[in-house]
């Protein structure tokens, strides 16, 4: 048997002691007998179990079985919102990486099994994330170790939901393990560690640079320029669409990418503003709609969101003879060959981050990489400060609220936006 068919047996045998019974035990088992001699089939059957078993493990509520009440079943999906749907995913990637690393070094490891070695196991495979690549590991940044710390705390809270979750007991009499392993001082001290070995090794967490009115400006025109070919262009109205939105409505890329026409109002003949309804989201998770009435600008067209909104229309064409547009779902879609805005395939946050990077690089700018999704955050923000926004209409229109004061003023102020401007400090006009 080979390594991939015992870690899937291994598996298989775990999740018998749960409830899960998707797929019989007998067909498992008449799947392995058959590709007995294929490795690729064996590690298929390895990655779907393991995506079902940890689904299974992390959201099964022991605490209202046998209890069908409204109020019970209430209460566990209250249970469940603890965490956004965002987080749960990432780290059920994670803890999937982990059973996986875990059991391909040994099959016979019981993924609910927790030891003295327990914490250990967690520093290797943290290890194996975020040592160098010169000495053979994934040479991850400091940030995944806490990720994967986070993701791991979850999985052990899940399988031992009678324990504490804030500190870790081993008795070495009786070998019992108390607590979640994440909390151990082995796992902590490891990770103060590998902190300062990552700042001296010249790693250092750092902010997305903003991106201002002129690089804005600099986008629009490189999206708008004259030498490309049609389908070429249509694509550098749309995402240059949500780059200004993003921009404007100071919003995560996620959440721009949210925006659908439902919950866009965008009158004809009206050339006063748009009004745009975003449901919950990262800082608002209420269903209280907010509302942003984005104004024509007519002192600088390139930041004009109503343009915008026309030129989005003309990428749909609706009315055309032929044309099939549904004013429904996602404003912002993929862009076809023809250059037709396609509807049901709307554009996600790593195409964008994708299309922002070659259009920085295009213009020129040597330090492209310090630019994300989170810079038009980032700069819409600052943009609101320069044209004399108060601090509550800025704190109003970007979702913060009282207890994010610091979070804001990173927004405000950042050193990887503002140290190098200091030759211009002095000069001998007006700030704002």
């Amino acid at each position: 048997m080979t390594m991939h068919q015992k870690s899937a047996a291994s598996l298989v045998e775990a999740m018998k002691t749960t409830s899960l019974n998707d797929i019989a035990d007998e067909e498992v088992d008449l799947f392995l007998e058959e590709n007995k001699d294929d490795d690729e089939a064996a590690a298929s059957l390895d990655r779907e179990y393991m995506k079902t078993y940890v689904h299974s493990r992390l959201h099964d509520f022991p605490e209202v079985r046998g209890d069908s009440s409204s109020a019970a079943l209430q209460s566990e999906q209250y249970t469940k919102a603890c965490r956004t749907e965002g987080t749960w995913n990432g780290h059920e990637r994670i803890i999937n990486e982990f059973l996986r690393y875990k059991l391909k070094a040994d099959p016979n490891w019981d993924p609910m099994a927790v030891t003295a070695q327990t914490p250990y196991d967690i520093r290797a495979f943290i290890t194996q994330k975020c040592g160098r690549k010169e000495d053979g590991f994934e040479g991850c940044k400091y940030a995944t170790a806490v990720s994967t710390r986070a993701a791991l705390t979850m999985w052990y809270r899940s399988i031992r939901r009678n324990e504490s979750t804030t500190e870790w007991i081993y008795n070495e009499k009786t070998g019992e393990c108390r607590g979640l392993p994440t909390r151990s001082r082995a796992v902590a001290e490891y990770m103060v560690g590998l902190e300062k070995t990552k700042r001296a090794q010249g790693e250092q967490s750092r902010s997305m640079c903003a991106l201002r009115v002129d690089d804005m400006h600099r986008l629009r025109d490189h999206c708008f320029r004259t030498n490309q070919s049609h389908a070429e262009r249509r694509w550098g109205i749309m995402r240059y669409s949500v780059y200004l939105i993003a921009f404007l409505m100071v919003l995560r890329m996620d959440e721009a990418l949210r925006i659908t026409f439902e919950n866009s109002d965008n009158i004809m003949r009206d050339t006063q503003y748009s009004t745009i309804r975003l449901g919950p989201r990262k800082s608002a998770q209420t269903e209280n709609l907010h509302s942003w009435r984005l104004c024509a600008n007519d002192q600088d067209e390139k930041l004009c969101p109503k343009r915008t909104f026309m030129l989005l229309a003309y990428l749909y064409r609706p009315g055309q003879p032929g044309s099939t547009f549904v004013p429904e779902g996602p404003v912002f879609n993929f862009v076809d060959k023809r250059g037709m805005g396609v509807q049901g395939r709307p554009l996600t946050t790593t195409i964008i981050q994708r299309a922002l990077a070659a259009d920085l690089q295009a213009i020129g700018y040597s330090n492209w990489a310090l630019y994300g999704t989170h810079s038009f955050r980032r700069g819409g923000c600052q943009y609101r400060v320069q044209i004399g926004w108060t601090i509550s209409e800025i704190c109003a229109w970007g979702g913060w609220t009282q207890v994010e004061a610091v979070t804001m003023y990173r927004y405000f102020y950042s050193p990887s936006d503002n140290h190098e401007y200091k030759d211009e400090y002095d000069r001998n006009l007006p700030k704002a």
